[in-house]
């Protein structure tokens, strides 16, 4: 089974990569943020757990993450490959992601980190939270704090992973189709 990674800030547009690519390829697109809502809708032990850590504009733990990733894991070897939205986002998760890959005799295939400028991703968050239900958007303070995460924990850990595994860094600007081809490019 291949492995995908797409990351890149919030509001970089990977969700709708994904979905793209997800027909595009024939992959599962498992975005971690999809499953963390689903466990909290559903009121699970994890999705309560998981509630407290969003609702602050927090990322959730690590340890709480393996435990949902190695479920995804589990349910999707099957498939013909993964997209995986959303993971990792910290130097630990990766070690963690690379665990689990070696765990289940898979490994990452691509990753694609896709670059955009931040006063476009704050324009990008404010049109999300006019079209979005997610409580989780409609506050300005909530895409800064998301956004210095990401410069804080997240770069870092994509830089970090650079220096395992090959990261191709794509413009995130442009029109959906100019970056989905970017994106099918690498892939094939």
């Amino acid at each position: 089974m291949e492995i995908l990674l797409i990351t890149g800030p919030p509001y970089s547009g990977k969700g709708t990569q994904c979905e793209i690519l997800e027909t595009e390829l024939g992959y599962k697109h498992i975005s971690t943020g999809d499953w963390i809502r689903a466990e909290k809708a559903q009121q699970t032990h994890l999705g309560k757990l998981m509630q407290q850590y969003e609702e602050r504009g927090e990322l959730v733990p690590d340890e709480v993450m393996e435990v949902l990733l190695e479920h995804i894991i589990q349910d999707h070897r099957q498939e013909k490959g993964i997209i995986l939205d959303g993971y990792p986002r910290t130097i630990p998760q990766v070690d963690t992601l690379l665990r689990i890959l070696r765990r289940n005799t898979m490994h990452i295939s691509h990753i694609i980190n896709i670059d955009v400028p931040q006063d476009v991703l704050l324009e990008r968050a404010r049109k999300r939270a006019e079209t979005s239900a997610r409580l989780d958007d409609q506050d300005i303070n909530t895409h800064l704090k998301r956004l210095g995460i990401f410069e804080e924990e997240t770069r870092p850990a994509i830089s970090y992973l650079e220096k395992l595994v090959p990261v191709n860094h794509i413009d995130g600007l442009g029109s959906i189709p100019e970056i989905t081809a970017k994106m099918l490019d690498i892939v094939h």
